[in-house]
């Protein structure tokens, strides 16, 4: 297996708090200092390289003396804060080691969900590539509530591997990669080489979370691939135990896992469309919508519209359903949820009278939607 870092021009790399802290006990200068030199080292081949950083809560609650992951949304923003300091300083240390300049991006998912935050987010991080600037990304912990945090460093992630439409995400954990069972239980367990990313076996196969310090288990790593997929990012999940990992990827050894994204890249904005963690409300369709949706690769029309639930506006994300519930597609609504409802079930030809204007024919155009 020849890893997909070797052709890889663009790569965004996640390691997890276990790889990076003395097991709760703050950050680990020495395992950030040899992160860095092999980030320094592929920079010099020429790949564009960001960085997703777990540790922040776990360098904080060592600053604050606190033996347990806090479960209060205050405390771990007071930890975040905290360790957000210490974070920043060794990673700017250990990059100018190298000759490197970081930033720090922080992210919540609110940033990615507004198309204006999201294209400034995507600027941003685009220019500091093009600068030679190492980003040094983690979530907003310390503004994150329930309602917009990512829950896992692995989600954020995917999220920038399609941002910037990245070629490869690769995910550093405790673990050599995705097992046919969990290997800690299982003895027969085998390591999966090569797979494609969403094929359903995969989350059959993961295991739970294995860290009281990271949020993310196996799960969210093989959920992670799938988001990345959408936007054409294969995903590599290996241990960040092996010698010069990154730097054995980029010159093609095989690593670890690797999950093929297995379908043609979609544009920028329609992966920022199928990316929304949250959406503003649903349709659901009749079963000839649905197939002409999914077969003919036709817009969504009022007529075939059956329910509308949710309270958005025009221009935001609604997901689109079948009669059976299962998400089909999501795209950008013509009309608001009120508008929509009065116009359900009817041809357009009958929009104007019921609303007395006309936006739009479609209530979702084909060319404002992406198929799930």
């Amino acid at each position: 297996m020849l890893s997909v870092v070797q052709a890889a021009q663009r790569i965004v790399v996640k390691v997890g708090s276990s790889l990076v802290t003395n097991d709760g006990q703050g950050l680990d200068g020495t395992a950030i200092a040899h992160w860095a030199g092999q980030i320094a080292s592929i920079r010099l081949s020429g790949k564009q390289i960001v960085l997703v950083s777990s540790g922040a809560i776990a360098e904080g609650m060592q600053r604050l003396g606190w033996s347990r992951r806090p479960k209060a949304i205050h405390e771990l923003q007071a930890a975040a804060a905290v360790g957000q300091m210490g974070l920043v300083q060794i990673y700017e240390s250990s990059f100018r080691d190298h000759g490197l300049k970081t930033a720090q991006v922080l992210l919540t998912h609110d940033d990615l969900a507004d198309r204006k935050r999201y294209l400034n987010a995507r600027s941003t991080l685009m220019t500091l590539l093009e600068l030679g600037v190492i980003p040094i990304i983690n979530e907003n912990d310390t503004v994150v509530t329930d309602e917009i945090k990512f829950g896992d460093n692995d989600t954020l992630g995917a999220l920038v591997a399609n941002l910037i439409e990245a070629d490869v995400l690769v995910i550093l954990t405790d673990q050599r990669g995705l097992y046919t069972a969990d290997p800690r239980h299982n003895p027969d367990a085998t390591l999966i080489d090569e797979a494609t990313a969403g094929e359903p076996a995969l989350e059959a196969m993961a295991g739970g979370a294995g860290s009281s310090l990271g949020k993310g288990g196996m799960i969210t790593k093989i959920l992670a691939a799938k988001r990345a997929a959408k936007s054409g990012a294969h995903t590599i999940i290996a241990s960040g135990r092996e010698q010069d990992v990154l730097v054995r990827l980029s010159r093609g050894e095989g690593i670890g896992t690797q999950l093929l994204a297995g379908r043609e890249r979609v544009t920028a904005r329609k992966a920022w469309m199928a990316d929304h963690l949250q959406v503003r409300g649903f349709l659901t369709l009749d079963g000839g919508a649905a197939r002409a949706l999914l077969a003919g690769g036709k817009s969504l029309l009022p007529i075939g519209v059956i329910a509308v639930s949710g309270d958005f506006e025009r221009g935001e994300v609604v997901a689109i359903r079948a009669e059976d519930g299962r998400e089909i597609a999501r795209g950008l609504a013509n009309y608001s949820a009120g508008e929509a409802r009065r116009i359900m079930r009817r041809p357009s030809a009958d929009i104007e009278a019921v609303l007395g204007f006309v936006d739009e024919d479609e209530m979702v155009h084909r060319d404002n939607m992406v198929l799930l």
